[in-house]
C-alpha cells in the first residue's frame, strides 16, 4: 500500500479537508492513474453528509476521474503509460452474472464496486475517489478519452454524461421524437445536449425565468416554466420520454400526463432517502400505457460509446474549474443551485 494525498470528510457535519489515504499496490490487471482533472456530483454531496447512510472517514468522494496512465501491470493490454483515461461511477463488479456478461455491470447482480464508498476485491479495504492524487483501477474499467476531448470536459461525462445518455440510447432516442428534460442543472443541460445530438426535438421544464435563455443557448427547441398551468397544458399528451433529472421530492402526476401514448418518464434525479416522489395516479398511467421508470449510469462499453459520441459530435458540458481548496465553496454552491452547470476540480494542483 502506498499514500495517497486527497481531499476528504472526516465526518459528515465536517468540511472536506487535506487527508491522506492507502491505495493498493499495483497489481498485474491494473492501471496506476495520476488524477489530472475530477468532477463534482451532487451524489458526491449526499455521500459526504451521510445523506445516503453511513460513510467511511475519511469520506473521499469523486467519480469523475480523469488523468494520465502512469503504470501498467503485467497484464494490462487495453491502456499503456501515458494515455489519457477516465474512470467513472464503477471500479468492478462480480464479472460473472447476467448483466455483467451483457455489458451492464451497472445491474450487476453480484455487486458492482463503487469507486467511492465501495470494498476493494483485492484488498478489502474502502474504496476512494478522485479528489486524490492518483488512483489504480484494473483494466476493464479504465476508459479512454478520445482525442477530440478535453481532460476537463471529459470528466463530467463519466457521471452525468453517461447518466443522461444511457436512458436516451435505451429508449433509442432520434430524430422526429418529442424529449423533454425536467431541471437544468449538471444533468439536465447534458440531456439536452445529448438529445439535441441525437436529433430530438428537446423541450426544457423549469421553475426559473433566470435559465430560460440558457436552456435555448444549450440547444433547446423550447422552454416551458412549470409553475405556469396552461404552458404545460400545450404539451399534453406529447412527448416520448421525459427525462426527469430533478433529485427534490416533487410530484410526479404533472409530467406524466404530459406523455403520448407508450410514453415514459425516466427518473434520473436521486432524493435523499428520507424523502420520496409523489407517485402519479394509476389511471394517468392506465390511459396511455405510460411508463415511469428510472435509469442509473451505463456499463463500461456503454460509457466508451458515449465519449466517443462526444467527441465526434462535439458535445461537452458547460464547466467551472476550481482547486482543491475550493470545493468547500464549491459545495456550498451547489447546495444553493449556484452553478452552470458543473465543478471540475483541477487535481494537479492538489500538494
Amino acid at each position: 500500500m502506498s499514500q495517497v494525498s486527497a481531499y476528504g470528510a472526516v465526518r459528515p457535519d465536517a468540511p472536506l479537508e487535506a487527508v491522506k489515504i492507502e491505495r493498493r499496490e499495483l497489481g498485474a490487471d491494473d492501471v496506476a492513474i495520476d488524477i489530472t482533472h475530477c468532477g463534482i456530483c451532487h451524489s458526491d454531496l449526499h455521500y459526504v453528509r451521510g445523506e445516503w447512510g453511513e460513510t467511511a472517514s475519511p469520506a473521499v468522494p469523486g467519480h469523475e476521474i480523469v488523468g494520465v496512465v502512469r503504470a501498467v501491470g503485467a497484464n494490462v493490454t487495453k491502456h499503456k503509460v501515458g494515455d489519457r483515461v477516465g474512470v467513472g461511477c464503477m471500479v468492478d463488479s462480480c464479472r460473472a452474472c447476467d448483466a455483467c456478461a451483457e455489458g451492464e455491470e451497472q445491474f450487476c447482480s453480484g455487486g458492482q464496486i463503487q469507486t467511492y464508498n465501495g470494498v476493494e476485491k483485492q484488498t478489502g479495504l474502502p474504496t476512494y475517489g478522485g479528489y486524490s492524487k492518483s488512483i489504480t483501477v484494473t483494466q476493464d474499467f479504465v476508459l479512454r478519452i478520445p482525442e477530440g476531448l478535453k481532460s476537463e470536459d471529459a470528466a463530467p461525462l463519466l457521471c452525468a454524461g453517461i447518466t443522461t445518455y444511457s436512458p436516451l440510447r435505451h429508449w433509442k432516442v432520434g430524430p422526429g421524437q418529442k424529449v423533454g428534460v425536467v431541471g437544468l442543472g449538471g444533468l439536465g443541460h447534458m440531456a439536452v445536449k445529448l438529445a439535441k445530438a441525437m436529433g430530438a426535438h428537446v423541450v426544457v421544464f423549469t421553475t426559473s425565468p433566470s435559465k430560460v435563455a440558457d436552456a435555448k443557448a444549450l440547444g433547446a427547441d423550447e422552454v416551458v416554466l412549470s409553475k405556469d398551468a396552461s404552458q404545460l397544458d400545450a404539451h399534453k399528451n406529447s412527448f416520448h420520454l421525459i427525462i426527469n433529472a430533478v433529485s427534490a421530492a416533487h410530484d410526479l402526476e404533472t409530467y406524466t400526463q404530459l406523455l403520448r401514448r407508450n410514453g415514459t418518464l425516466c427518473l434520473l434525479g436521486a432524493p435523499p432517502i428520507t424523502d420520496s416522489h409523489a407517485w402519479p395516479q394509476v389511471f394517468t398511467m392506465l390511459m396511455g400505457r405510460r411508463s415511469v421508470a428510472g435509469s442509473p449510469i451505463g456499463g463500461i462499453r456503454e460509457t466508451q460509446e458515449m465519449l466517443d459520441f462526444c467527441a465526434e459530435k462535439g458535445v461537452a458540458p458547460e464547466i467551472e474549474m476550481i482547486t482543491p481548496d475550493g470545493i468547500n465553496a464549491a459545495y456550498e454552491r451547489l447546495t444553493k443551485g449556484d452553478i452552470r452547470y458543473r465543478f471540475v476540480i483541477d487535481m494537479a494542483t492538489l500538494a
